[in-house]
């Protein structure tokens, strides 16, 4: 049940946000594992990518590896920062419920937060193998697709009219980016001071 929505969202997102609006709080509490676990698929599969398979500069560029033990505070980091971005928007969400005349616990902005972004969890899988222009193509699209979700999931999750729905999924969306703009410069600081990557020869 818990990773039935993964599909659903994918699939049948309007039918599958109509179910997950009927959850009353307690199974919204017990859906919340839902995010620790598809965060960890694109932390694993960048892992692996980096660290076994590798990635080239150019055609004729050697390919690039990262050490296995240098790699893994570099995933943690990674991980955290999925983890911790959907947290954050999700109690942004909780915030800025009552704005927009909706009824939502902390944990209902969390998990509306984590069934938006599971195109970009599941993307994520890519990671295995570090191709730029690939990468960049397919995270184009699942941030289109992750916007999509917001915008039709947020009246039904939030319990708004359509009007409502449109002028609250647009703040969410401002607020995200900003706080990914502030995951990446963290990122980019902790990076710098404590999970500098060290290359393999």
């Amino acid at each position: 049940m818990m990773m039935k929505p993964a599909v659903g969202l994918m699939t049948q997102p309007s039918q599958t946000w109509t179910q997950l609006s009927e959850l009353d709080d307690h199974q919204i509490r017990r859906q919340l594992p839902y995010i620790a676990i598809m965060a960890l698929l694109p932390a694993i599969a960048w892992y692996i990518g980096t660290t076994y398979i590798g990635w080239r500069v150019s055609e004729h560029s050697l390919v690039n590896t990262i050490m296995p033990e240098s790699a893994l505070p570099l995933m943690a980091l990674f991980y955290i920062g999925l983890v911790g971005s959907v947290v954050i928007t999700g109690f942004l969400i909780h915030w800025m419920a009552e704005t927009f005349g909706a009824k939502c616990i902390p944990e209902r902005g969390i998990l509306m937060a984590g069934y938006a972004a599971t195109p970009i969890f599941i993307v994520g899988l890519a990671g295995i193998a570090p191709l730029l222009w690939l990468d960049l193509l397919l995270a184009t699209a699942a941030a289109s697709y992750a916007v999509y979700l917001l915008y039709s999931g947020v009246p039904k999750m939030m319990g708004v009219n359509e009007d409502q729905g449109f002028l609250f999924a647009s703040s969410i969306l401002a607020a995200t980016l900003v706080v990914v703009v502030a995951v990446m410069a963290t990122t980019v600081i902790l990076w710098d001071v404590v999970a500098m990557p060290v290359f393999s020869s």
